[in-house]
């Protein structure tokens, strides 16, 4: 990333380069300076980079597919007998939460844990079950 011209003339045109992912410049010889061994960096046929999440991709990934960790949460308490409900303002807040934290989608899993633990353990062994569970955000911005 840090190279210039050799020779008398410079470059009239400077290269842009993105800081916000660096790692799209990659290369083989970064590997073996960040300390790879080379037998093992021979063997990687394609080194590539990803994009960041955005904050709808996020959303989508929390609600959509077919085990979606929110789907899983109201199916468990769905046994209990409590229907689990969370606010669109929730998981908006939720995205942008796991974005802050750089923690893409798999951060979104252990966000969701730590909002659900108390009551995925209180729940069942409560007497006077609830029937609806809301998460909204006022309980989340407290955990």
């Amino acid at each position: 990333m840090n190279t210039q011209p050799i020779g008398f003339k410079k470059a009239n045109h400077e290269v842009k380069h993105d800081k916000e992912n660096l790692l799209q410049y990659i290369s083989p010889a970064d590997l073996k300076k960040f300390g790879l061994i080379p037998e093992l960096i021979g063997r990687m046929p394609v080194i590539t980079y990803l994009n960041p999440l955005d904050k709808e991709t996020l959303k989508e990934i929390l609600t959509k597919p077919k085990n979606a960790i929110i789907k899983q949460y109201q199916k468990l308490l769905e046994l209990e007998g409590v229907k689990l409900v969370f606010d669109d303002e929730v998981i908006d807040y939720l995205a942008e939460k796991a974005i802050d934290l750089k923690l893409g989608a798999r951060g979104l899993r252990s966000i969701i844990e730590s909002i659900m633990l108390d009551s995925m353990y209180n729940i069942p062994s409560d007497e006077n079950k609830m029937q609806e569970l809301r998460i909204d955000k006022s309980l989340v911005m407290n955990k």
